[in-house]
């Protein structure tokens, strides 16, 4: 036994959630004290007012500002009419609405398939790996797993709202608090992304801690029931993921290339201008994609993670002793890992001001190593205080043995190769570095070269994230098998509030710099907002670096449980059941792609000719003298992204059914293998490349150096090309790319969840020949 007691392990993950809670609400009740006044007249919109900025019409800036914060939020919540017979709802609300039919259709199919493994028999039955003891019925099973999917879903879905609630509250107040100076809107942004990142990871560990002593309640000593019942939670939150990653990203980068194309290329207008009509709609994208899409994606990480270790504990002698402190080492980190952001926070909002622009981009960086720190020294508390000195662990049906200090090692491994792979992804995205600079010089001969660039940085980025990844696998699973994999995973995770708001801290950048934009903000004012964009960009990549190879681990950690709960002794590739599974799961990803991009394309193709139109059929638009129709490409924006959704969550959700089903265990965990594979290096290239395109756009925009000067101004040759390299890499970066990691968590926790079943009645071809 550890040294930590039962019940102070119940007070200590408690504790940590609701201070985690409690501190995003004072973050948002900080930003909430920007000067805002409540006009009465239609009784919907705030009038947003900030300090006076010299030589502009305070009242009038403040006005617009409120207009356009209203205009993002109408385009989130208003956009449905026709569907329903009265009243407006949001394209949030609508995509809940089909998520919702999809929770009870999968929770129904759950429920059947668990249930059939006994014929919904109601009698004990001999436990799997408890030799010689009883647990309770597969009907049981069928019934929590289905409510842990539920949960996991709802707390997904909670996750990307909370988050698309704070960030489109924060954008126009961060674009007014740029005018009091860069620091004040850093702080008001940055406040934003943390509101999100510490209700996301508290909600998670409260909602799991809640659920396993609530199931406790009827499982009792069956410790090998309860937490493989708890294998939905990860289920039901990867899934919702996936339809809010897809759905999220196809809306935002259909907006997002329609503007580009026509206003930039064609109209040589700039980025943001309110005579675009797809402005809005690109502005609304940001937060769908961006916000819920990312939210719901890390907190799939995070339950999968943690589900995968509970359930390889719980067979493990953690489970056999019912040592509750060890069993919910997991949970603790996670705990701590809330502690350590929670003073990480600080330092960025309280105790370094930035003064100017220059600053930005070191303090969110400074972030990422402070908390790296800071919990490297928690995880050696957690590890000496919550474990006993000397334990077994189950290792594919042997017992290895373990010591505390080897799962120190295995989860701060994850942590620091988490903080590699964000630092290798920013030298390969960032403008500051050479490679981005390569990718903008090469423009001066054309698009062609563009491309022929941007693809080969995206092939080169993927070294050094793989060897990082390589070496955490090989390191923790020689120390803690399986086990070991799962913890790496969740310590690569357990900064994730840090990570969380950072990530979330670019949306938020991105749109206030839009909305400085179309309220004709002073030119210093839109200097200010694009340095906070600048720094958002590339933390942005920094968080899909994270989210990819998070996922990598995730994914692993669920195979290895799959493989144990559904009996395979040894997968062998040599074997033809298993071969042909490898060959078809390494396609699945460019299939998945090939649907994604496709469907951002056919959408693309719709907002362009609808912004074209407008600008040929709208008398005095371009002189500014008349308004665009921006309901129209939201519309068309919000069509595509939940119609579009489908086919590739379909591919996702059915595979696995269907490879366990008719061809059985062996080939789906060629499947799982094969698409882990070749998953994480087609997204992390994906993601790569077309942050790396974006970053050379703006270098060339930017001109913050002779090279960059030479180059420009927007509007010339190099410019236009660097811009047809932003669209092109757009889909990659922000649809196609963070959908992957999705993919090959969702199968893989899938195949956990459906393992009874497929090793009971699966192979049904197989069977048949």
């Amino acid at each position: 036994m550890g040294v930590l007691s039962e019940g102070l392990t119940h007070v200590l993950i408690l504790v940590a959630s609701l201070v985690g809670i409690g501190f995003a609400l004072l973050q948002w009740f900080l930003v909430s004290k920007v000067r805002v006044s409540v006009e009465s007249g239609n009784g919907y919109s705030d009038r947003l007012i900030g300090e006076e900025e010299e030589g502009v019409d305070n009242l009038d800036v403040s006005l617009k500002c409120a207009e356009i914060q209203n205009a993002i939020s109408v385009g989130l919540f208003l956009q449905w009419k026709r569907l329903f017979s009265s009243g407006a709802t949001s394209f949030l609300y609508t995509e809940y609405r089909y998520l919702c039919i999809f929770m009870g259709v999968f929770g129904a199919i759950i429920f059947l398939f668990l249930g059939s493994v006994q014929g919904f028999s109601t009698k004990s039955e001999p436990c799997t790996y408890s030799k010689g003891n009883l647990c309770k019925p597969a009907l049981a099973n069928a019934i929590f797993s289905t409510i842990a999917f539920l949960l996991g879903a709802l707390t997904s879905v909670l996750s990307g709202f909370l988050g698309m609630k704070i960030a489109t509250y924060a954008n126009a107040r961060t674009t007014l608090q740029a005018r009091k100076g860069v620091g004040k809107a850093f702080i008001t942004a940055f406040r934003s992304g943390a509101v999100m990142g510490f209700l996301l990871s508290a909600n998670g560990l409260l909602v799991l801690y809640v659920s396993i002593n609530l199931f406790k309640l009827y499982y009792g000593d069956d410790w090998e029931g309860l937490y493989e019942s708890i294998t939905g939670y990860g289920l039901g939150g990867s899934s919702m993921a996936l339809f809010g990653r897809v759905g999220g990203g196809i809306y935002t980068k259909a907006a997002d290339v329609g503007a580009d194309l026509v206003g930039k290329v064609e109209r040589n207008i700039p980025e943001d201008d309110p005579r675009n009509p797809a402005v809005i709609a690109d502005n609304v994208g940001d937060n769908v994609g961006d916000i819920a899409g990312m939210g719901s994606d890390l907190f799939g990480s995070y339950a999968e993670s943690s589900c995968a270790a509970l359930f390889v504990a719980s067979i493990s002698q953690f489970g056999v002793v019912h040592d509750y402190t060890a069993m919910s080492y997991p949970l603790i980190i996670s705990a701590m890992g809330i502690v350590v952001c929670l003073i990480t926070t600080l330092f960025a909002t309280d105790l370094f001001e930035i003064k100017n622009v220059s600053e930005i981009e070191p303090s969110l960086k400074r972030q990422l190593v402070i908390s790296t720190i800071l919990m490297t020294a928690g995880i050696a508390m957690v590890s000496f205080l919550a474990l006993p000195s000397e334990f077994t662990l189950y290792d594919f049906g042997t017992d290895k043995l373990v010591k505390n200090w080897h799962l120190f090692f295995c989860v701060s491994i994850g942590l620091w190769a988490g903080l590699v792979i964000g630092f290798t992804t920013e030298y390969y995205t960032s403008n500051a570095y050479s490679p981005v600079q390569d990718v903008a010089d090469s423009c001066r001969t054309g698009a062609a070269t563009n491309v022929i660039f941007g693809l080969a940085l995206g092939y080169k980025s993927v070294i050094i994230p793989i060897f990082s990844i390589a070496i955490a696998i090989y390191v923790s699973f020689s120390m803690a098998a399986m086990y070991g994999i799962a913890m790496a995973a969740l310590g690569m995770l357990s900064t994730i509030s840090t990570g969380l708001a950072i990530d979330a801290y670019g949306p938020i950048s991105d749109n206030a710099g839009g909305i400085a934009e179309m309220a004709g903000m002073s030119h210093k004012i839109r200097e200010r907002t694009d340095a906070l964009d600048a720094a958002g960009n590339t933390t942005a990549a920094i968080g899909k670096g994270f989210a990819i190879g998070s996922a990598a681990l995730v994914s692993l950690a669920l195979f290895g449980a799959f493989v144990s709960r559904a009996g395979i002794k040894a997968v062998d590739v040599l074997t033809p059941k298993v071969f042909i599974g490898l060959i078809v799961g390494a396609m699945l990803p460019y299939w998945f792609s090939a649907m994604t991009m496709k469907s951002v394309g056919s959408a693309a193709l719709k907002m362009v000719e609808e912004v074209r139109r407008q600008f040929n059929t709208i008398p005095g638009l371009m002189e500014g003298r008349a308004k665009p129709d921006y309901t129209n490409c939201v519309k068309i924006s919000t069509d595509a992204s939940l119609r579009e959704m489908i086919p590739p969550g379909a591919l996702v959700m059915l595979t696995p059914l269907i490879a366990g089903t008719f061809f059985g265990v062996e080939t789906l965990a060629g499947v799982l293998a094969g698409s882990l594979v070749s998953g994480v290096q087609v997204a992390i290239s994906a993601s790569n490349t077309g942050g790396a395109w974006d970053n050379a756009k703006k270098y060339i925009e930017a001109g913050a150096s002779e090279h960059a000067k030479s180059l420009g101004p927007k509007g010339s040759d190099p410019h236009k090309a660097a811009v047809i390299g932003d669209t092109i890499g757009d889909p990659l970066k922000d649809t196609s790319g963070p959908s992957l990691n999705i993919l090959i968590k969702l199968m893989a926790v899938e195949s956990l969840v459906f393992a009874p079943f497929f090793a009971a009645h699966g192979g049904l071809l197989f069977k048949l020949l």
